[in-house]
């Protein structure tokens, strides 16, 4: 099990769904993202694309987010999700939209998220997904891609451009800021 790090909601545990559905950002990484993104938010929506346990996206409402939209294609990853959400008392402030990330995507409004994460198989690599982000961002929105360290995306895809890049053993994680 793994746990929400900081905020309102510091210390409680998230269920995962059994087996190798899904492939949690661990604590470690997770910490360190939201070092390298600033400890608390004031308000403003969060994008978690292949959301898994939804632990990203809950990480931002605890530190202050307002509202978070997680994508999930699994059914059992989704259900968790939302359970997850109703435990920490975020249950109306978060949605799931159950499908694949293109058609997901394609239903979200444009400009309305200043923060988004993509966190896709590490074969699929995330270069769509931030090509798909980058319309949804809102100006100064910022894009965190997680990834094999070995295979980082480009230091620019569209709009999005790179201003941090990490390592964290085999994870990488890239920072992108929408002009």
């Amino acid at each position: 099990m793994t746990r929400i790090i900081a905020g309102t909601a510091r210390g409680r545990r998230l269920a995962a769904p059994r087996g190798m559905r899904t492939r949690p950002t661990s604590e470690k990484v997770r910490g360190a993202v939201f070092n390298l993104l600033g400890q608390f938010f004031e308000g403003g929506d969060v994008l978690d694309l292949y959301a898994g346990t939804g632990a990203l996206a809950l990480e931002a409402l605890s530190r202050g987010c307002d509202r978070a939209v997680c994508v999930e294609a699994d059914r059992v990853a989704a259900e968790t999700i939302a359970r997850n959400a109703a435990a920490l008392g975020f249950g109306d402030r978060l949605e799931v939209l159950r499908g694949r990330v293109p058609e997901a995507l394609a239903r979200l409004p444009r400009g309305r998220f200043l923060l988004a994460f993509a966190d896709p198989p590490y074969a699929e690599g995330p270069d769509a997904a931030l090509a798909a982000l980058e319309p949804l961002l809102a100006r100064g929105g910022r894009a965190v891609a997680e990834h094999d360290a070995r295979r980082p995306p480009p230091d620019r895809s569209g709009g999005l451009v790179l201003v941090d890049r990490r390592a964290y053993g085999g994870t990488g994680i890239s920072i992108y800021r929408r002009d």
